[in-house]
């Protein structure tokens, strides 16, 4: 907490939050957080004080944190969430509580978490349902949370804030789909999501023509597709999560979607691997027996034929992002990795 107090002061050397490529930076940045997308091309991406701060004020404003209310700290620091609850903590004067390995809480006005611990919480974890419970506000962000989720959370007396952005943007600037004070929204004409205000990065350190592709005068270009009206944001998925299969383009978000929607209980992630026959085979992975039937037919209704994946796997433990997106590229080693095998046999 003192390294990041005086990196953020401008009086000591910033601080990398993983591994990074860099020694040297401007003396504008305060903290460097490595990131991959979907893509999985890492980016390190450079963080000022001034966005770090505007954002936590930001945030601040508008959940109602007041000078000595404490944060707890649940995330793990490889991600901008986590290093937010230490920035967060030091705009209200205080040191957050640290429980990343503990299972024994004391009580927090605000935290941070994202959907698999809420999930965790409600179901298998009475302890950390309780510190929930007792908190003014949980932050709930880094992926996707299903409608049934939050809903249930929210019935059981969690003050959920749904929250969306990425590294980029300094963390969750929009919350419960309205975007924090000083944050502007605006789609491009492609659909992907666009933010401008004083909580975005300086660049990517070590790829800075890419940064060039995606933020221009102020404004960042997302990965994600979304719709705004009346100042609300919806998320309707990424686009670079769409593949071309037999020549029709297939949303992966939204097949796991439906995939979901179907059976609540399940886990599903959809990846893409290279195919002679149709370019890009689409695969369905759960961590259950699929009932493959009645998955084709909703699939076959809702989206199309061609969104019916070409195969079906079961994986007990599905791959996931330290910030519980799925972990495509690592699955898609794995299917390979078994499929090689397979041949072998």
């Amino acid at each position: 907490m003192d390294c990041l107090l005086a990196a953020l002061r401008g009086v000591g050397p910033a601080l990398a939050f993983g591994a990074t490529s860099q020694q040297f930076v401007d003396p504008e940045i305060a903290v460097v957080i490595p990131t991959s997308g979907s893509t999985g091309l890492s980016k390190e991406v450079a963080l000022s004080a001034r966005a770090l701060l505007a954002s936590a004020e930001a945030s601040r404003a508008r959940i109602g944190g007041k000078s000595g209310q404490r944060w707890s700290l649940l995330l793990q620091l490889n991600h901008i969430a986590g290093v937010n609850v230490l920035v967060r903590s030091l705009n209200l004067g205080t040191i957050p509580l640290d429980y990343r390995t503990s299972q024994k809480y004391s009580p927090a006005e605000f935290t941070a978490i994202v959907p698999t611990q809420l999930h965790r919480a409600i179901h298998t974890d009475p302890a950390l349902l309780e510190h929930l419970q007792l908190a003014e506000k949980v932050l709930v962000g880094g992926a996707a949370a299903e409608i049934d989720l939050i809903a249930a959370a929210r019935n059981l007396g969690i003050n959920v804030v749904t929250t969306y952005g990425m590294s980029e943007t300094c963390g969750g600037c929009v919350y419960d789909r309205v975007p924090l004070s000083g944050v502007e929204l605006r789609t491009s004409s492609n659909g992907n999501i666009e933010l401008k205000g004083a909580m975005t990065a300086s660049g990517y350190l070590n790829a800075p023509e890419l940064w060039d592709e995606v933020f221009h005068d102020g404004w960042f270009t997302s990965s994600d597709l979304g719709s705004i009206e009346n100042g609300v944001l919806t998320v309707l998925g990424r686009s670079d999560d769409q593949i071309i299969s037999g020549g029709e383009k297939i949303s992966l978000a939204k097949v796991e979607s439906e995939a979901h929607s179907l059976f609540p209980n399940q886990e599903f992630i959809a990846i893409a691997i290279p195919d002679a026959e149709w370019g890009q085979k689409l695969i369905l992975v759960s961590n259950q027996t699929i009932e493959m039937e009645t998955l084709k037919s909703q699939l076959r209704n809702s989206l199309g034929v061609h969104t019916i994946p070409k195969e079906f796997h079961r994986i007990e433990t599905l791959p996931r992002t330290s910030i519980d997106k799925p972990d495509r590229i690592q699955l898609q080693r794995m299917i390979n990795e078994a499929t090689r095998q397979k041949e072998q046999e």
